[in-house]
């Protein structure tokens, strides 16, 4: 069993950016909107960067699917530290399952120990593709991780779950999805985004792979931002609260 680890990211839009919908409800306006690495998958990355740096692990290989464009996320993940990158470059809309089918090609090319990708995208918030992977390789799977242990050929994983905390113990290789307290990712300086352009990224795409069926199943007929909230009202006393919830029929 190979000692890498596959790292899935996604190009979303900036946690940061505020997201305007196309006036024809199109789509999502996009043009020179400042796009970023999605930030559960940086996580990801960034954990399996410590694995490697503990000498539990020779290399990471970081890859994402998408446009020619998800290059530049990419080139920015190998400035933080991965050792290669991988870009199955579709221009074709995608549903998780097919993204899984995708990952799942990589995987049985590269034979990881480890497949880790953030628990959801920000952009769609379905937070399904680790578990389909995991599904489709007839592999372990541990999500949510908030604390992630190697032993030997095997994981364990602490999760949060509303009980308290969750302890699983899987067999490697095995699918893990990452929290938002696993960890706080590096800060990328200059001098590793110069290195960062000397490090292999290659581009295949779906039929190299051997994978035909991605197409997606639903199709998205309109876009809408969500309904304005409406104004509050401050009361004076908690006998005016009271009438006023009464007044809107929730007492």
């Amino acid at each position: 069993m190979s000692k890498s680890i596959l790292v899935a990211i996604k190009r979303v839009i900036d946690f940061s950016v505020h997201v305007r919908i196309r006036p024809d409800g199109s789509g999502v306006v996009t043009d020179g909107v400042k796009m970023s690495i999605n930030p559960f998958d940086e996580i990801a990355l960034e954990e399996a960067l410590r694995i490697r740096e503990r000498g539990l692990a020779d290399d990471v290989i970081v890859a994402s699917v998408g446009p020619a464009d998800v290059q530049q996320q990419l080139r920015t993940a190998l400035a933080m530290g991965a050792d290669r990158a991988v870009l199955v470059e579709t221009a074709q809309p995608l549903e998780p399952l097919g993204v899984a089918r995708l990952l799942l090609a990589l995987a049985q090319r590269h034979q990881p120990q480890l497949v880790i990708l953030g628990k959801q995208a920000i952009d769609d918030d379905n937070g399904q593709t680790g578990q389909m992977l995991a599904a489709l390789w007839e592999r372990p799977q541990a999500t949510f991780a908030s604390k992630l242990e190697l032993d030997g050929a095997r994981a364990r994983v602490t999760r949060e779950i509303d009980a308290g905390l969750e302890t699983l113990e899987v067999d490697l290789p095995a699918v893990i999805t990452t929290d938002l307290r696993l960890n706080e990712p590096r800060y990328v300086r200059l001098p590793e985004i110069m290195k960062a352009r000397k490090k292999p990224l290659d581009c295949v795409t779906p039929a190299e792979l051997g994978v035909t069926d991605i197409a997606a199943a639903g199709r998205v007929l309109e876009y809408a931002p969500p309904a304005a909230r409406a104004r509050g009202i401050r009361v004076g006393s908690a006998a005016e609260l009271l009438a006023a919830l009464e007044q809107r029929g929730v007492l």
